[in-house]
């Protein structure tokens, strides 16, 4: 795994990037197996599981990356480039037309 932006947030990074792929690990593989009436409750369940597991080192990495960038003086240049190029919604998913076939 790479270093973070500031030695000082690596640490908390390296922590979050095994609590999160373990947790992704086991994630994936029911979610893909669930029908799509189990998976909005499964999702609900994983996301709370997360949070639970690594939403306290997944706030605090992202704190001390957000003091680095603001130590190094990107916030205006992240600042500059969301107004430039202001994040969309992205569009529907496509809507799947299955036919019946007929004999």
């Amino acid at each position: 795994m790479a270093n973070s932006l500031s030695a000082e947030c690596t640490p908390l990074k390296e922590k979050y990037d095994t609590c999160f792929n373990a947790w992704f690990e086991g994630y994936l593989e029911p979610a893909v197996a669930a029908s799509s009436s189990e998976r909005a409750a499964y999702s609900k369940q994983k996301a709370d599981e997360f949070e639970a597991k690594c939403g306290k080192v997944w706030q605090q990495y992202r704190e001390c990356i957000q003091r680095a960038v603001k130590e190094k003086g990107l916030d205006k240049l992240l600042q500059q480039a969301r107004e430039e190029n202001p994040l969309k919604e992205p569009p529907p998913p496509p809507v799947v037309q299955t036919f019946k076939k007929t004999s």
